[in-house]
């Protein structure tokens, strides 16, 4: 049996999660700027056994919006964030004022 390093360790192929370095390639971010947003915990992606990070399919949606605003905008990751958060607002505030609009 052969015991992958950490840096190659993959999730189980069943598995919709991904590990972090599957999400920087995808997304286009950097590792640190990945790892910050967990520290300010603006994603929460879960955990292995041995501490690897396991990302969601709706992680790397946010992730990736994320990206694309940096790049476009030529902003940090944190002012990214920022934006990415009060465009999900304006998008739920959205959707409500759509479900009043058919209840009158």
């Amino acid at each position: 049996m052969e015991i992958k390093k950490r840096s190659e360790a993959q999730p189980p192929s069943s598995s919709k999660r991904l590990v972090i370095e599957q999400v920087v390639e995808m997304t286009g971010l950097e590792e640190t700027a990945v790892l910050e947003l967990i520290s300010m915990e603006w994603v929460r992606p879960g955990t292995t056994g041995d501490g690897q990070f396991l990302f969601e399919t709706r992680d790397l949606y946010r992730l990736g919006k994320l990206s694309r605003l940096c790049k476009d905008l030529e902003i940090t990751t944190t002012g990214g964030s920022i934006i990415v958060d009060l465009l999900e607002r304006v998008e739920k505030l959205e959707a409500r004022i759509e479900e009043m609009r058919k209840l009158i």
